[in-house]
């Protein structure tokens, strides 16, 4: 039991737990930065139940948050005279129990938005979770084994989809449309908004990304996740990043370029030589620090860092 929470922990993108500082339920309110929006009118969605929790962990700090039936979107804009048109919807990550919101979402959102970017963090529905500590459901402890014996066999098999899936990829279809709905008032092109994810985050960007293509973004960031299938020609031109001694996702990275250059979709990889499962801005000692420099790097390259053509200079 021990060793699986140890392994659930890291998925989330957080290392090993070693104490909860703090739990209790939250309402939904502005941040110091940053502006709630919600993804549904009051109602439209079944409510899991139990009150939206968060945690905050005592390793690293970061703040989890589970039993999500509310999601939403937190807008970050650049600061006047900033924007270049390009929105980024972000997707933490979690196993779809929980959501590492800081460290994969807000903190990321903030750099984006210093870079100019229009950046939006995506609190997703996931799973009911017990209100105990470790937050472990019977369901995330089975497809965490499931990983695990993948991991260690070698063998290039589709991680299975996980049970809270379904429904964050709805949220995050509808928060397309949201995007792009309100883009003259953000300021944005409505062409140039694209998704990125971790771990869990990822899976849902790669199902977005080949999914419909009404709400499918115009670029995704792909980091430590997993690939999904179909790959059509025209999926989103694809950022996938992770690292060689992922214990978790050891092929993944590769066998998503894979099957996207197969398809003929464009797609760039980095495999970074040390990393592990989970690295976002901390500073880890690795070449996985620089990751998020190569992005803009790649977004620059593919001419998403400027002004739109159509709008003055």
């Amino acid at each position: 039991m021990k060793t699986i929470m140890k392994q659930w922990a890291a998925m989330a993108n957080l290392g090993v737990i070693a104490a909860v500082l703090s739990t209790g339920a939250i309402a939904q309110t502005t941040s110091d930065q940053g502006t709630i929006i919600p993804l549904y009118a009051k109602g439209q969605v079944t409510p899991l139940g139990v009150p939206e929790t968060r945690d905050t962990l005592a390793e690293t700090g970061e703040t989890m948050i589970f039993n999500v039936s509310d999601p939403t979107l937190e807008l970050f804009r650049p600061s006047p005279g900033r924007a270049n048109g390009t929105a980024i919807i972000i997707a933490p990550g979690g196993g779809f129990v929980g959501l590492g919101y800081v460290g994969g979402g807000t903190d990321i959102a903030r750099q984006l938005a210093q870079r100019g970017i229009t950046a939006l963090v995506l609190k997703y529905r996931t799973i009911r979770s017990p209100n105990t500590a470790m937050h472990m459901p019977d369901v995330h402890m089975k497809e965490m084994e499931t990983i695990m014996a993948r991991a260690k066999s070698g063998l290039p098999v589709e991680v299975p989809t996980f049970a809270g899936e379904k429904h964050a990829v709805e949220d995050g279809e509808r928060a397309m449309t949201i995007v792009r709905s309100h883009a003259a008032q953000w300021g944005i092109d409505p062409k140039r908004v694209g998704f990125i994810g971790f771990s869990a985050g990822a899976f849902l960007a790669a199902d977005l990304a080949i999914g419909d293509k009404a709400t499918r973004p115009d670029v995704v960031g792909l980091f430590y996740g997993g690939l999904r299938t179909p790959v059509p020609a025209d999926a989103s031109p694809a950022f996938i990043a992770a690292a060689a001694d992922d214990e978790y996702m050891p092929h993944d990275s590769v066998q998503i370029y894979t099957a996207w250059r197969k398809a003929g979709a464009p797609a760039e990889l980095h495999v970074y030589e040390h990393g592990g499962h989970g690295f976002e801005l901390a500073s880890k000692g690795t070449t996985s620090d620089h990751w998020f420099d190569e992005f803009i790097w790649w977004m620059q390259a593919r001419e998403l860092m400027g002004l739109p053509a159509n709008q003055p200079r």
